[in-house]
């Protein structure tokens, strides 16, 4: 992993880094970029930009951007001074900080600024729903969420005051980890985000942005962080939301990455539940009446809790458990086929699956059957 305290990004994390930076430059012009530097960025990163940017697959507004930058390295540079003093870390696709499941999303952020310190892998799931919800509701929705967290899952959200923000306390209430996706950069919170920050990375909990020091929230940053929500997630899950709620958003980019979609459901009087169950009529979601319903969706058997353990590192792992996490997938497998694929010897093995059912990595399915988290 590469973060803001380090000064040893490779010339292709520095070109990554750099370009993404350039407004107008999403994920798939970078990948464009890649292709015509002959699939690697450092390339353009070892040579001024003039000398490229004239022929480069970019859009007129881009190139005249980029036109303005002198090298990519110096302006990487810059950009990880203006992390160092926010706090800020990097976390590139791959790196243990990068959320492991937005990685197969098709236009997931090559890198992403985070603040807190990412725990071990666990199932996790997007809690959202509106700023504004009915009276009464927001501590139903904190209840909700320190349920599931006390199952060991990870809540997600975009700490928006309202719902979102409700389901970050109760995750923190259960000492679990909750990370939020913002649509600032990190230096560029709202109030109410900048109020919550430092209880959530008191109690564990992360934010993450794509975007870089100094870019505030905007009409156009808010949808495109949605899909960062629902796409670091295992299951989506819409609490509240009323005709126009940007939940909505989380809930159709959910489905197009292939997510399970909850909705719950509410009172047809409700004006503030017309989006949950416009999701249900239309078929967009299912319906979800309890903790219980989400616990089920992920693989875990309700009422049999896994404390999420705050402060847990992976480092803390024996290096018998880590193997054994590398060979296991979410498809569950049995004790012999894990073995097969690893090197240790049986004695060793249920000794590491063992250890990593206790830190909530691995689920054990009726049949001695495992599964990664």
């Amino acid at each position: 992993m590469a973060d803001a305290d380090t000064d040893s990004l490779t010339m292709e994390q520095q070109a990554s880094l750099a370009l993404w930076a350039v407004p107008g430059l999403g994920p798939r012009t970078l990948a464009a970029l890649r292709a015509f530097a002959d699939g690697s960025l450092a390339a353009l990163a070892s040579v001024p930009v003039r000398d490229w940017v004239s022929q480069a697959p970019v859009s007129r507004q881009v190139r005249l951007r980029l036109a303005a930058v002198e090298g990519l390295p110096a302006l990487a540079e810059r950009l990880l001074e203006a992390c160092r003093r926010g706090g800020m870390r990097v976390a590139f696709a791959g790196a243990r900080a990068y959320p492991d499941r937005l990685r197969e999303v098709e236009d997931a952020p090559p890198l992403l600024f985070y603040r807190g310190q990412p725990g071990l892998p666990r199932r996790r799931v997007a809690m959202v729903g509106s700023r504004h919800p009915d009276q009464g509701f927001l501590p139903f929705a904190r209840r909700f969420a320190r349920q599931v967290a006390e199952g060991g899952v990870g809540v997600v959200s975009g700490a928006a005051a309202g719902v979102d923000q409700a389901c970050h306390w109760g995750a923190l209430d259960a000492g679990g980890e909750t990370w939020a996706f913002l649509g600032s950069a990190l230096d560029a919170l709202d109030s109410a985000q900048a109020r919550l920050l430092p209880h959530l990375l008191d109690g564990g909990g992360v934010f993450f942005s794509e975007l870089p020091p100094g870019v505030r929230a905007s009409t156009t940053t808010f949808p495109r962080r949605n899909r960062l929500i629902s796409g670091a997630s295992d299951v989506v899950l819409v609490l509240r939301a009323g005709s126009g709620s940007g939940s909505l958003y989380t809930a159709e980019a959910g489905r197009a990455q292939g997510r399970p979609v909850f909705a719950l459901p509410g009172d047809v009087t409700q004006q503030a539940a017309v989006g949950c169950n416009a999701l249900l009529r239309d078929g967009h979601a299912r319906a979800c009446t309890g903790p219980a319903d989400v616990l089920k969706a992920l693989g875990i058997t309700p009422g049999v809790t896994v404390s999420p353990g705050k402060g847990d590192s992976w480092d803390a792992l024996s290096a018998e458990a880590k193997g054994a996490y590398e060979v296991l997938d979410r498809v569950p497998r049995t004790f012999d086929e894990v073995l097969v694929g690893s090197t240790l010897s049986p004695a060793a093995l249920a000794s590491a699956l063992v250890e990593l059912e206790l830190t909530g990595l691995v689920i054990q399915h009726p049949g001695r059957l495992y599964e990664k988290v």
